[in-house]
């Protein structure tokens, strides 16, 4: 057997195909016997084959071409969120707004002084009081009959009283005519003496149980709105149980929580704003009237107390509202205050990058050297290099790069 190998090789600019094709005859054509023309004619079959299998092959390749052509996909740039805020010049007035919750000047939970069952509740929540207006009522029976008894009692002291006083008198009129001796003297007088502390005691008595009887209502205080009434009609409740809450007094009061750098620079009498989110575009003045010395429920922030000296329309006990601070500076002088994060610092010196916005959130972040000052707990002082209403990367500065594309998140300093 005789095999025939015929090679085409596809020559590119970046690669080279080899197109192996392999024709193989069952037996050597020089073994057959017969005529020249007759050879002639079988080799023609032979040399088209191994044509269609060269063109065979040279598609191939230019389909390896075609494939290899194809553009690469394009990659979309990742943009790496930054936060930043914008600078600015702080002076001898520095603002600073605190957060906080209203509530009324008077916020009181009324309550019996005694223990009963309630047989009247006329109040419900939102119905507006008046001072010394009865709100409930304790079954007065019990405390009825007590200051019966302690008349009874006081009417019998008083006839004790009365027997032992004349029975002194008696017995003076006779130790004074030698008729009585001094140990009968004393006896009556002990026995009167004792009568006369007797009545003042039943007295006593009547006059607690009269007092008992007149706690079995319960009263407003002042003129107040009904905030909530947990008890119930026939519940029986003990001595300083909440029967209603109520909220009182035409000054109202905002209470707020002042970080621990602060509290030392608030005093009572300065003069405060207030606004409420709930009265948009309204400034209401106040005045600081608690200063709290000890901290609150957070342990870094300081209970502080203003009152307003108006009365705020449409005022509900827990609104939110924010309260706006005036502090002056140690010095006295306009300066730039950055975050510390916000300042690289490297071989050529300390750093900040600025922000350039473009649109749509998306900025250009600038390395600018910058002089700086003095630490303290409000940031660290810019005093060279930095102008005022600057956009400055406040995060990941040492993962930035000039020209670098970002996205800005939001982010804006604390007023």
């Amino acid at each position: 057997m005789r095999a025939r190998i015929s090679t085409t090789v596809c020559e590119l600019p970046f690669a080279t195909y080899t197109c192996n094709v392999n024709i193989q005859y069952s037996k050597p054509v020089n073994n057959l016997k017969m005529p020249n023309n007759q050879i002639q004619e079988f080799q023609q079959p032979c040399t088209r084959h191994r044509f269609l299998l060269l063109l065979l092959c040279s598609s191939m390749c230019w389909m390896l071409i075609s494939c290899q052509a194809q553009d690469p996909p394009e990659v979309q740039e990742i943009l790496r969120p930054v936060r930043s805020e914008t600078v600015s010049l702080t002076g001898s007035n520095q603002t600073r707004t605190f957060s906080g919750k209203a509530q009324a000047g008077l916020e009181a939970k009324l309550s019996f002084k005694i223990s009963g069952t309630i047989n009247r509740l006329s109040v419900k929540v939102g119905d507006k009081l008046k001072q010394g207006q009865v709100v409930a009522t304790i079954d007065p029976r019990d405390y009825d009959l007590q200051v019966q008894r302690a008349q009874a009692a006081l009417s019998r002291a008083n006839a004790a009283a009365r027997s032992a006083a004349a029975d002194y008198a008696r017995v003076r009129a006779l130790y004074e005519n030698r008729n009585a001796s001094r140990n009968d003297l004393d006896q009556a007088r002990a026995s009167a003496e004792s009568s006369r502390a007797d009545v003042s005691s039943n007295t006593k008595e009547l006059e607690l149980a009269q007092l008992k009887l007149g706690y079995t209502r319960l009263r407003a205080p002042a003129a107040c709105f009904v905030a909530s009434a947990p008890a119930e009609v026939n519940e029986n409740v003990q001595s300083g149980e909440t029967i209603i809450e109520v909220v009182c007094g035409s000054r109202l009061e905002v209470v707020v929580g002042v970080p621990e750098v602060y509290i030392a620079r608030v005093k009572n009498g300065t003069n405060v704003t207030s606004t409420f989110d709930s009265i948009p575009g309204i400034r209401f003045p106040a005045t600081v009237t608690k200063v709290s010395v000890t901290s609150g429920q957070t342990a870094t922030t300081f209970p502080v107390t203003v009152q307003l000296e108006q009365a705020v329309p449409g005022f509900r006990s827990g609104l939110a509202a924010e309260v706006t601070f005036r502090f002056e500076a140690g010095n006295g002088k306009a300066r730039i205050l950055v975050p510390p994060v916000a300042v690289g610092e490297d071989r050529d010196g300390r750093y900040v990058y600025i922000v350039e916005e473009l649109e749509d959130g998306i900025g250009t972040v600038k390395r600018t050297p910058v002089t700086v000052g003095e630490l303290s707990a409000e940031g660290l002082e810019i005093i060279d290099g930095l102008p005022d209403g600057t956009r400055i990367a406040t995060a990941g500065v040492r993962r930035l790069r000039e020209g670098q594309k970002v996205r800005l998140m939001n982010s804006s300093p604390q007023t």
